[in-house]
């Protein structure tokens, strides 16, 4: 512990570094940017932005991406609070209380309690990670390929089970991950596949054109047909309002205190943000004495969304820095930018890059007090962005994600393969579909695949290797229980007599 708190230290030094500190309030704000565009969430935001950071250092780049990731997280309560348009799926539940403030004139109290809430919510998290991740890191040295497989099937199998998606719409974009990572060349053997004599294919399909395609290209078109007009309140957010505001908050210690582990607990397991800020509010709607008021207008009703959400997306990296497994779209987007730095997330980056991985977590600390006083400040800037046309913010975007796909090889196939996963990510969309399994399986599916053959070659062929030993088969009952979940939490629920709860909505 004592070494991991040196190691801390030290990571503070690499994030106070005066390009680091510039780097950091340059993310928050393109972060809020992208937080407050209604649809273009954290994931997409991070995915177009990450050709900017090619030429940084992986310390320096990783610190300005992760504070894309922050601002956004809070960027999303602006527009719900003021405009009653959710910027980001998790900010939905901050709708029900937070417009209503605005309506009654207490935006600035509604905006003050959520980007405190979410900056309580984050810190929990962070501290968390401080603490377990390198506990969960040194544990995981001790996998073998088994055991690795294990925990990619559990994270597979969890995106199955406990996704809100259906189950068959997972396993169809997870397999179409699976097919699109498996094109190139086959490194165990050496053999080609699925090229089709296409030489552009033989080093298989770049992950970021992939994801630039699908989450930026994709949204861009959506958004364009759906059409969007933004009439909201203004907001204009004084000291005196924040330090009242401040000085209510604590009444509500212990509120904000289940939002956090709930919001944890929802992070780390891949369920997510968007469940764990909907499963707060309405767990707090029901204890609470001023439940039956809740959706006039009642601070609680922000505080419990907020808190979750932000403690659930912070709390998404646990998996991705200890074991390499993203727990959300956007950890799996910030996994894909460290392979490309040549950085392999999991225990072994405690080891090998001690700086970058205690440099990461000190900036989380950083990054969401520089997003606080960010937004706090700047609310009624960023308010101003919902005033220009989406016809003018589109084709910036647009331009942007080509010049971020050409970037990567130089080669205008490139944008073309972009454009083309862009019109896939569109009509997945369109189709309910979800985007993260796909993603989760392209950056994972080789990996995953190469421990599972390891595995047989090491046991001559024999599956009963993957339950060998209790970790393993402790590992693999989960994934297995995750993945039959929904089955099983039928079948409980008819036991019981009652109707099987509703999949969590969007």
């Amino acid at each position: 512990m004592i070494e991991d708190i040196g190691n801390l230290m030290h990571g503070f030094g690499v994030v106070l570094q005066p390009h680091n500190i510039l780097l950091m309030v340059l993310g928050i704000v393109l972060g809020v940017i992208v937080g407050v565009l209604p649809g273009l969430g954290g994931a997409n935001g991070v995915a177009i932005l990450l050709p900017l950071t090619f030429s940084m250092s992986p310390t320096s780049a990783i610190i300005m991406l992760s504070c894309i990731y922050w601002g956004a997280l809070f960027g999303g309560a602006i527009t719900s609070i003021l405009f009653n348009i959710p910027g980001e799926p998790w900010s939905v539940a901050t709708t029900f209380d937070g417009y209503p403030m605005a309506q009654q004139g207490r935006a600035g109290e509604a905006l003050t309690a959520a980007f405190t809430s979410s900056f309580v919510g984050a810190l929990f998290a962070v501290i968390m990670i401080t603490l377990v991740a390198p506990l969960v890191a040194s544990f995981a040295l001790r996998f073998g390929p088994a055991e690795i497989f294990s925990v990619y099937f559990l994270a597979f199998c969890s995106f199955v089970g406990l996704s809100k998606e259906p189950p068959f719409k997972t396993i169809a974009a997870m397999m179409m991950g699976f097919a699109l990572g498996a094109v190139g060349l086959d490194q165990m053997t050496g053999q080609l596949r699925l090229t089709f004599g296409f030489e552009t294919l033989l080093s298989g399909f770049d992950f970021l054109i992939a994801v630039i395609g699908l989450f930026g290209i994709g949204e861009i078109l959506l958004t364009m047909e759906e059409g969007l007009s933004f009439r909201g309140k203004a907001a204009k957010i004084n000291l005196r309002v924040v330090f009242d505001t401040w000085k209510e908050l604590p009444k509500y210690w212990m509120l904000s205190l289940r939002s956090c582990l709930i919001g944890c607990w929802m992070g780390i397991s891949p369920a997510g943000a968007t469940p764990a800020s909907f499963m707060s509010y309405g767990i707090a709607k029901r204890i609470s004495k001023r439940g039956n008021k809740f959706g006039t207008g009642q601070i609680e009703g922000v505080v419990a969304p907020e808190t979750a959400a932000h403690a659930a997306g912070t709390a998404a990296l646990l998996p991705m820095l200890a074991l390499g497994v993203p727990g959300s779209p956007t950890a799996a987007v910030l996994l894909g930018g460290l392979l490309i730095w040549g950085l392999q997330p999991g225990p072994l980056l405690f080891t090998e890059q001690p700086d970058f991985v205690w440099g990461l977590i000190a900036s989380m600390y950083m990054g969401n007090i520089v997003g606080l006083l960010v937004v706090l400040t700047c609310v009624p800037l960023f308010a101003a962005i919902l005033r220009i046309p989406f016809s003018v913010i589109a084709p910036i975007i647009l331009v942007l994600c080509a010049i971020g796909a050409y970037t990567v090889h130089n080669n205008t196939f490139d944008v073309v393969m972009m454009l083309v996963f862009g019109v896939v990510g569109y009509l997945m969309k369109k189709t309910g579909y979800p985007l993260a399994p796909m993603v989760l399986a392209i950056v994972l599916g080789d990996k995953a695949e190469e421990s599972f053959r390891q595995s047989l070659l090491g046991s001559q062929g024999g599956l009963g290797v993957f339950f060998s030993n209790a970790l393993v088969g402790t590992i693999m009952t989960l994934g297995l229980i995750a993945l039959f979940w929904p089955i099983i939490q039928g079948a409980w629920s008819r036991l019981r007599g009652s109707a099987p709860e509703p999949r969590a909505a969007e």
